[in-house]
């Protein structure tokens, strides 16, 4: 029996690049990969279903999971990871401290991107501002007229609207028309030059380390999707998936910790690894859906308070059986 050849579309990540250089195979797959950007893949992905197996976005996963119309079963190799901190910025000549946020003008690229669930978390855990305190602006940070990718029915109390035709949220930040700016990607150079503009947490390195410290919680944004139909017909290929990412990333962690010639272009990885895994323990960056219970229970509460998701998902319900537990030697 010949491998199946399948399309896989996912970042060029170190934790991914020994599966795509072909150090680590998938059993039984004869593989096609697509280096694509995130908003390309879940665009494609969730709009016409392109790839057999790709990376996800956590919260559009969650939204079609929900709603039974998820053509992809999840697979936990959560193959991006941000504290997101950083992916709040401001007018901080009007908005010197989270609070300040309440009933202001903040613009999303999606309201439901995975990256704005968690900087809601984050400010309605940890200061008090819930999404109802903010008006919503939504538009594209480089290119006006960006759509939700899936349509989402806001909560009564939740404004958004969407930006004036032809602009974007990196404009109306530059030019103060609206007071923040929350998206996985930062604004535009040019509203980045303004010196009225920055980061609403100044430290967010010290922030997100503080977040840890008392939730224990490194925010998943991406996990891997097989396409439904495939995992019916071939009951091994999930757990064949899980695996090969597992060992993918495992290889990415031991180039990283080999420190005789840094393999990443930036000072101080040697001394940034070492206070990580302080911080974080030894595997800061774990796969699988045990190590991770309490990140994705944290999700979809929010996921589902904020008014994404219509119901609350169950972990049990996103992930295939066959990547929950593994063989041990």
């Amino acid at each position: 029996m010949s491998d199946l050849n399948l399309s896989i579309a996912i970042g060029d990540y170190d934790r991914n690049r020994p599966l795509i250089d072909g150090a680590v195979k998938i059993d039984g797959v004869d593989p096609v990969f697509m280096k694509l950007c995130p908003e390309e893949i879940f665009f494609r992905a969730f709009r016409t279903q392109d790839f057999d197996i790709c990376e996800l976005s956590l919260s559009s996963f969650t939204l079609k999971t929900a709603l039974g119309t998820c053509p992809y079963v999840g697979i936990p190799a959560f193959v991006s990871r941000c504290f997101r901190h950083t992916s709040i910025y401001v007018r901080t000549d009007r908005v010197k401290e989270p609070k300040d946020l309440k009933g202001r003008k903040v613009g999303v690229p999606e309201y439901q991107l995975t990256a704005n669930v968690w900087a809601r978390a984050i400010l309605q855990d940890d200061f008090g501002v819930k999404p109802s305190d903010i008006h919503w602006i939504r538009g594209g940070i480089e290119h006006a007229g960006r759509p939700e990718k899936i349509a989402v029915k806001l909560p009564p109390g939740v404004r958004l609207d969407d930006a004036p035709e032809g602009i974007t949220i990196s404009e109306l930040l530059d030019k103060g028309e609206i007071d923040g700016f929350m998206a996985p990607r930062a604004p535009s150079a040019k509203a980045l030059a303004n010196p009225n503009i920055g980061w609403l947490f100044r430290d967010p390195v010290a922030a997100g380390r503080d977040y840890f410290r008392r939730t224990g919680i490194f925010p998943i944004m991406h996990l891997i999707g097989l396409k439904r139909e495939l995992a019916q017909r071939h009951p091994w290929l999930p757990a064949a998936v899980f695996k090969a990412f597992e060992q993918s990333k495992s290889a990415a962690l031991d180039q990283l910790s080999d420190v005789s010639a840094t393999k990443v272009t930036l000072p101080f990885v040697e001394e940034t690894l070492k206070a990580t895994r302080e911080l974080m323990g030894e595997d800061f960056w774990p796969y699988g859906v045990e190590p991770n219970a309490k990140a994705l229970d944290a999700f979809l509460t929010h996921h589902h308070s904020q008014g994404i998701s219509p119901r609350l998902v169950d972990i049990g319900e996103m992930f295939h059986p066959a990547t929950l537990e593994t063989f041990k030697i």
